[in-house]
């Protein structure tokens, strides 16, 4: 309970004495170019070969001729919104921006670069991690977007190798009786699960006490943590917004 306080008083911290307009949009920007671009082949090759992997496996499971073959394109859509594209690269996310921002931070503690930002009155907390959560949530929606559309696209190339579906089917699959709400709920999970790892990471990594070895702890507590909230906000989330 200590340590969840201490988490809020962090996050509180973000929006008093902020710094000017002008410094924050050039620090969002470069935080976002660091995120999506060193992210995007990453979260592109993971979520094809998710989305081909589903369709053969979801295609293995459809024994019965009477279901028709545009049902796997079908099966196929609604994992990759609800779970795979969000949930899934937000491990991977987690993994990959979550461990950069805590080791960074930790770096930055340890060799009292942020002692100096203090010294110099300036609020360390909201100048160094407030973009990067900024950025973050502005981001990884993006890539959450670009991991659907991978996994479906994977999903068609290895339908039209293996001839396990036809791209006809495969195309009436994926807009069959769609649910445009979804969407909504793949984007509305997205910006929290966002928020969760910059925020945890970043709180991990400010806080860092020691040495090298320290800054490893915090990468590798970061990354758990972070994993550890994700899915616990995704049932969350699913019990609030598609719960009857």
């Amino acid at each position: 309970m200590q340590e969840i306080g201490k988490y809020f008083i962090f996050i509180g911290h973000l929006f008093t004495n902020r710094e000017s307009f002008k410094t924050y949009y050039k620090l969002v920007l470069e935080e976002s170019i660091s995120i999506g671009i060193g992210s995007l082949f990453l979260v592109a090759l993971v979520s094809t070969f998710m989305g081909a992997v589903t369709t053969v496996q979801t295609a293995f499971n459809m024994v019965s001729p009477l279901i028709p073959d545009y049902v796997i394109s079908q099966v196929v859509r609604e994992t990759t919104v609800l779970e795979l594209a969000p949930t899934i690269i937000a491990v991977i996310y987690a993994g990959k921006v979550g461990s950069s921002m805590a080791g960074g931070l930790g770096t930055m503690r340890i060799t009292e670069q942020i002692d100096a930002l203090e010294v110099m009155g300036i609020n360390s907390i909201s100048y160094l991690v407030l973009p990067k959560i900024i950025a973050s949530m502005l981001m990884y929606p993006m890539l959450v977007i670009i991991a659907g559309v991978c996994a479906l696209g994977g999903g068609y190339v290895v339908g039209l190798v293996t001839s396990i579906i036809s791209p006809g089917d495969y195309v009436y699959g994926i807009r069959y009786s769609f649910n445009e709400f979804t969407i909504t709920f793949a984007l509305i999970k997205s910006v929290v699960f966002a928020f969760l790892v910059a925020s945890i990471s970043s709180y991990k990594g400010y806080y860092t006490q020691g040495g090298a070895l320290e800054v490893g702890i915090s990468s590798t507590q970061a990354v758990t943590n972070s994993v550890i909230a994700v899915l616990v906000s995704d049932y969350l989330l699913a019990q609030l917004l598609l719960g009857q």
